[in-house]
C-alpha cells in the first residue's frame, strides 16, 4: 500500500445493495461489487486511519477475537489497485 491512511477517491458512484456496496468509478468505466466487509473497510477509509485502525474498527464491528490485520491490508491494497481509494 502506498497510503499510510487511505481516504476514498473523489467522485465515485457509491450505491447500496442488500450485501454491501456497488461502486461506479466514471474515470475508468467500470463498476465494482464490494461484500459488507469490503463495505466496512472501504467506509473507514477517511484519512484520519492506518490499516491496522481500520482492521481494528472491522474486528469491532463484526465482534471478532483477533483483528484481521493481515485481510484488511488485503482488501486495501485491491481498493488502491481498483482506484477506489487512495
Amino acid at each position: 500500500m502506498t497510503s499510510e491512511r487511505p481516504t476514498i477517491a473523489a467522485d465515485l458512484d457509491v450505491n447500496e445493495s442488500e450485501d454491501g456496496l456497488i461502486i461506479y468509478v466514471p474515470t475508468t468505466d467500470r463498476v465494482h461489487y464490494l461484500n459488507a466487509t469490503a463495505s466496512v473497510v472501504l467506509e473507514l477509509c477517511d484519512g484520519s486511519r492506518t490499516a491496522e485502525e481500520i482492521a481494528e474498527g472491522v474486528r469491532q464491528l463484526f465482534e471478532l477475537e483477533l483483528s484481521p490485520v493481515v485481510e484488511t491490508k488485503e482488501c486495501l491494497a485491491r481498493l488502491l489497485r481498483e482506484g477506489l481509494v487512495s
